[in-house]
Parts: C-alpha cells; sequence; structure tokens
C-alpha cells in the first residue's frame, strides 16, 4: 500500500466524525483519490503534502469527466477534512466557486422512485435484510437507519422515532406512522428483532451492511435508495391531493396561489421526514 492511502486510512480510522456511514464513504472516497492522484502522475505523497496544485489537478480531471457537480462538491468536502486534518486548511479554496464548479442543481429531470414487489423481495434471502428492505419502503429510511434501528424502542404509537446514533449527520427525527400497511411491516420488525436492533447480535453493523450489498446484489436489486424517492412522492400526493411533478403531476408554475402554499407545505414537512435540513432538496425526490 502507497504511503499516502495507509496514511490517509489511519487518519480516517482514528476520526470519530459524522456516522459510522459517512466515515466508511469518506474513508472510500479518500482511497480513491489518492489513486487519482498517483495516476495523474503525483509519485511519494504523503498525508501532509497536499498542495494547492494537487487539488486543482484533482478538480480538473473531475470536471473533465463531465460529473455531476453534487459529486465533485462532496469530493471537495472530503478534500477539505484531509486538509483540516493535516493543518493545512488554507491549501483547499473556501468556495467552489474558485475552482468553477458549478453550482448543485436539486432538480432533477426524472423520478428516481423504485418500488418494491413482494416476489422481488422474496428473492433475498436474509431475513434481516428483507425486513431492512420493507422498512426503508414504508417509511423512508435510509439504508444505515434501517439496519441499525430497534423497532420495539422507536416504536411510539403514532411515530418511529429514530435516535441520533441512527441517522445522518446526528439529527433525531420522527417518522408518522400513518398507514395500516405500516403498522403492519413495524410489527413484523418488532417480532424478529426482539428487543435489539434489526443487525443480529452476532454481527456488527458493517457485517450486516456487507450481508445487505450482497444479498440485495444477488436479488438484482440496485440503488434502493429509490425507496425515499417513493415515499416522498406518496406522501407529497397524501398531504396535497394531487401527485408531485415526477409522478406526473403540474409542476410550481401551473399551480394556484393557494396550491402554492399546499406545495411549500408539503415539500418542509416531506424533508423533516427523510431527515434533510434544506427542504429544497426535496426537489429531487418529487420534481420541481
Amino acid at each position: 500500500m502507497r504511503d499516502l492511502n495507509y496514511q490517509l486510512k489511519k487518519i480516517c480510522k482514528h476520526s470519530h466524525e459524522g456516522s459510522f456511514e459517512t466515515r466508511v464513504g469518506r474513508e472510500r472516497q479518500l482511497t480513491a483519490i489518492a489513486n487519482q492522484l498517483h495516476a495523474l502522475g503525483f509519485r511519494g505523497l504523503t498525508a501532509t503534502s497536499l498542495k494547492q496544485k494537487h487539488v486543482q489537478a484533482l478538480v480538473d480531471h473531475w470536471l473533465s469527466q463531465n460529473l455531476a457537480s453534487g459529486t465533485i462538491k462532496n469530493r471537495m468536502s472530503c478534500l477539505r477534512w484531509w486538509a483540516e486534518n493535516v493543518n493545512k486548511r488554507a491549501v483547499v479554496a473556501g468556495s467552489n466557486d474558485f475552482y468553477g464548479i458549478p453550482d448543485r442543481q436539486f432538480v432533477s429531470d426524472t423520478s428516481k422512485a423504485k418500488h418494491l414487489a413482494e416476489e422481488q423481495l422474496a428473492l433475498v434471502r436474509d431475513e434481516h435484510v428483507r425486513m431492512s428492505l420493507r422498512l426503508q419502503q414504508a417509511f423512508g429510511l435510509r439504508r444505515e437507519e434501517a439496519l441499525k434501528i430497534q423497532p420495539r424502542w422507536a416504536d411510539r404509537g403514532k411515530h418511529l422515532q429514530l435516535k441520533a446514533s441512527w441517522t445522518k449527520g446526528g439529527r433525531e427525527r420522527t417518522v408518522p406512522i400513518r398507514t395500516t400497511e405500516q403498522r403492519a411491516v413495524l410489527e413484523q420488525a418488532k417480532q424478529l428483532a426482539g428487543l435489539g436492533a434489526l443487525i443480529p447480535g452476532s454481527r456488527n453493523y458493517i457485517e450486516q451492511l456487507r450481508i445487505y450489498e450482497r444479498h440485495t446484489a444477488n436479488a438484482g436489486l440496485s440503488k434502493m435508495h429509490g425507496l425515499r424517492h417513493a415515499y416522498a412522492q406518496q406522501r407529497y400526493r397524501d398531504l396535497t391531493g394531487w401527485p408531485c411533478p415526477h409522478a406526473g403531476g403540474p409542476t410550481k408554475t401551473q399551480l394556484t396561489a393557494a396550491q402554492q402554499q399546499a406545495d411549500q407545505q408539503a415539500r418542509l414537512t416531506i424533508s423533516a421526514e427523510l431527515g434533510h435540513v434544506r427542504a429544497q432538496i426535496t426537489a429531487v425526490y418529487v420534481g420541481g
């Protein structure tokens, strides 16, 4: 293993900043960045070797690949984290505009919603993974949340209570229990998990995550984040009475003043239920 890769892994290992999944993702991103620097001709680097020329070369490379601005900005966040952890914060400019990185477009042109039929779920061999997928679909949970959740503890009657240690960014939140279908799934999850989480006692989170990834792949399932998109789109219809733009409904400009008010309130509600800080991100899920 090259010195840079080893040192970045070591820095990541000793950091407890962010959720477990955030830390795993950060380490993967930095490993990929180290490999890209090597491929770009920067050899013999260490973690403290980071210079402005390295950052600029990476950004130029990413822009030449026509990557989505959101992808580049996520990588820039990892670079800034690296720089800060080796006391070289000034090496990476504070603004992405400095590098000519375009603004992130929250409004997607197409729906990413996914629905899981019973026959698809039946192909998933691990019962705990199957139940996590059911919870993702029923409550719009993130993958990490649906793995770590302790169903019996989370069930507060009319809503799910999600612990900060389960969620992205460590933000507690609640998700309403509105339908008989949600209640049925939750009762099944409680029966399977007992007093614990949907991670069997013999496994830790990272082991269960790998099992989730393997079993969903073996079942031909991918991009399960789309279950959150489907949840958001159904919630939009429930809250407004009409389908969202991604489900064939009207855009904001086609709504009356009263409908625009209902649209905005629905987006705020959905944002809170999904655990997002910025309401405009719901445009990714439901459209503009």
